[in-house]
């Protein structure tokens, strides 16, 4: 598909598209992340390629990448493919942080459940009811 044809998105329809708010990505286009093409009259407008591109950038942010670490990435892809070793590492390191964290929120989880299924055992007289809390996970040979 030639540029002429492709389908052109304003602001309002692109940030429909990938789930932010105008705002938010003139703060992204401020930041170095996202650059809008131009009309001649000088109003912004994206295509199907940045739609993929916002919805990685967000792919990032959600595994707690910072912005100043997606402004280094967008810098070094800017710069081709030189690059990727220090891309692949900053990534790699992403990924390492973000792995911590997910274990971290897996545990929550685990601990969440667990009173749940404490309560609910007591509840319907499962358990006794001098059992405390830690006693159970004790039992389940889970920690806190």
């Amino acid at each position: 598909m030639s540029t002429a044809t492709a389908t052109r998105y304003t602001i309002g329809a692109f940030a429909k598209a990938v789930g932010l708010t105008a705002p938010t990505l003139r703060y992204y286009e401020t930041e170095g992340l996202i650059e809008p093409h131009r009309l001649a009259n000088g109003r912004r407008y994206y295509e199907e390629a940045d739609i993929d591109w916002v919805k990685f950038l967000l792919h990032l942010k959600g595994t707690g990448m910072s912005i100043s670490e997606l402004k280094q990435y967008v810098q070094w892809r800017a710069q081709g493919d030189a690059t990727i070793p220090q891309r692949l590492a900053l990534l790699q390191q992403v990924k390492a942080d973000f792995l911590v964290q997910f274990n971290e929120v897996q545990h929550h989880l685990q601990i969440l459940n667990d009173k749940i299924n404490w309560y609910e055992a007591k509840e319907a007289g499962l358990t006794a009811d001098q059992e405390s809390f830690r006693a159970y996970l004790q039992r389940l040979e889970h920690h806190e």
